[in-house]
């Protein structure tokens, strides 16, 4: 539960600033003068897409690490074994990185009024995306073949929810691709449009330091902190 605790204080430090910045804290009751905009003119407003961005990836960050924390607590029982990582998740991490090189590329090209490969840049995220999915049931279906189920050990269980959560998490972004793709397939790209790839790019490049941290569980990473844990508090 520590992980979770430190992490949730980071949200809420980091939420205090934000409103901070946003004047939510002021007191205009009391200021005295004209009623005027206090931000700097050459400063723009954040957009509210950005936000309601933020505030969502940080409920998500907020849910993974949870189940970080169960895991950590859950692998310190009798009953834990480790399941054996597939081979193809490597190759799927380089694929879902692959993907955000390909949204950023998607943002920078678009912003340089460069339109055709910015379209052609999302979508070979997309195809990235889609091959990042595939590869992640190949995975599944191949420790099943191997006899590591569900139900069978705590350790699986953690393997196929948290997995899976995070491909629902890619499969909701995908579909959000999809919508910018449609949008902007014809006609030239204004603001609006290089706002909805950045949003999908942030997100992409969220859900992949998420993966990172995941891959790092199940590559054993986790059986050495909890064990190094172990050997401080005894």
């Amino acid at each position: 539960m520590t992980v979770a605790f430190i992490f949730l204080a980071v949200i809420l430090a980091i939420a205090g600033w934000w409103l901070s910045r946003q004047r939510l804290f002021s007191k205009p009751w009391l200021e005295v003068g004209h009623a005027h905009d206090p931000r700097p003119h050459d400063r723009p407003s954040l957009p509210p897409a950005k936000i309601g961005l933020g505030v969502f990836l940080a409920v998500v960050a907020a849910l993974f690490s949870l189940f970080m924390s169960a895991y950590f607590m859950r692998m310190a029982s009798t009953d834990w074994w480790s399941t054996p990582m597939p081979r193809i998740l490597w190759l799927n991490t380089a694929i879902l990185g692959l993907g955000s090189l390909l949204l950023h590329a998607a943002r920078v090209t678009a912003e340089r009024h460069q339109d055709d490969t910015s379209r052609t840049a999302l979508i070979a995220a997309l195809a990235a995306g889609l091959a990042f999915l595939a590869g992640q049931v190949y995975a599944w279906r191949e420790l099943t073949d191997a006899g590591y189920l569900l139900a069978d050990n705590p350790a699986n269980s953690f393997f196929y929810m948290i997995s899976g959560m995070h491909g629902l998490h890619i499969l909701g972004g995908l579909f959000a691709l999809t919508r910018v793709i449609v949008k902007t397939r014809t006609g030239p790209m204004g603001e609006k449009a290089v706002l909805s790839i950045t949003l999908c790019a942030t997100y992409w490049h969220f859900m992949l330091a998420v993966w990172l941290v995941l891959f790092a569980l199940f590559s054993g990473w986790a059986n050495d902190f909890v064990e190094l844990c172990r050997q401080l508090v005894t």
